[in-house]
């Protein structure tokens, strides 16, 4: 993690002279300034990790943060899970399987205001509705993505940085756009002997 450090240094601020006596006179004082102090970053145990830890009801081994990650308490994420930066929105359940791996800004939406049945137009601030999203096992998210309410991706999906994902995307299948749609999915034999070799990254 890098930290801020604030520092002074001792400066000349002026000068005054004396010209009988050609003397010179400093005047000095105290110039604060920030210096980042870099260690070695750890994205196994971070601020992040630890909150994460500390709130998730399930987590499994080798969770891995390197960004900015803020999850809610109805998560639910299983082995080593690898985030670039995650913030998870609303009050569904959300679980993630095994090896799951995402780039930067990934936003995850787990409830909707009630603009249909609600009392106020153009929602009622307060009476949502919940929709849990199940993410599979192995599943790669690019940056910038976006799953809203209800989502369903399967085992070993990809998805196209920048996607809006609503509705279900099935297993090895690859997706981008808004809203997302499969566009290819991945070589299922090849995707099968990797997984029973165990090559996990």
């Amino acid at each position: 993690m890098s930290k801020v450090v604030k520092l002074f240094s001792c400066l000349p601020i002026c000068r005054i002279e004396e010209d009988e006596h050609r003397k010179k006179y400093y005047l000095f004082g105290l110039i604060p300034f920030l210096k980042v102090k870099n260690d070695k970053f750890d994205g196994y145990n971070n601020i992040w990790t630890q909150k994460i830890y500390r709130e998730c009801p399930q987590v499994g081994e080798r969770l891995w943060c390197g960004g900015k990650t803020l999850l809610t308490k109805n998560t639910f994420l299983g082995t080593h899970c690898c985030f670039n930066g995650c913030e998870i929105h609303g009050a569904g359940k959300v679980t993630i399987g095994n090896h799951f791996h995402s780039g930067v800004e990934l936003l995850i939406i787990a409830q909707n205001h009630n603009y249909d049945h609600g009392q106020h137009i153009p929602y009622s601030p307060e009476d949502y509705i919940y929709k849990d999203i199940e993410i599979g096992n192995f599943v790669w998210i690019g940056s910038r993505v976006t799953i809203l309410p209800g989502t369903k991706i399967g085992d070993g999906a990809i998805i196209q940085a920048g996607a809006v994902i609503h509705g279900e995307i099935p297993p090895l299948a690859i997706a981008g756009g808004n809203p997302a749609k499969v566009f290819k999915y991945r070589d299922k034999v090849h995707f099968e002997k990797l997984k029973d070799e165990k090559s996990f990254n």
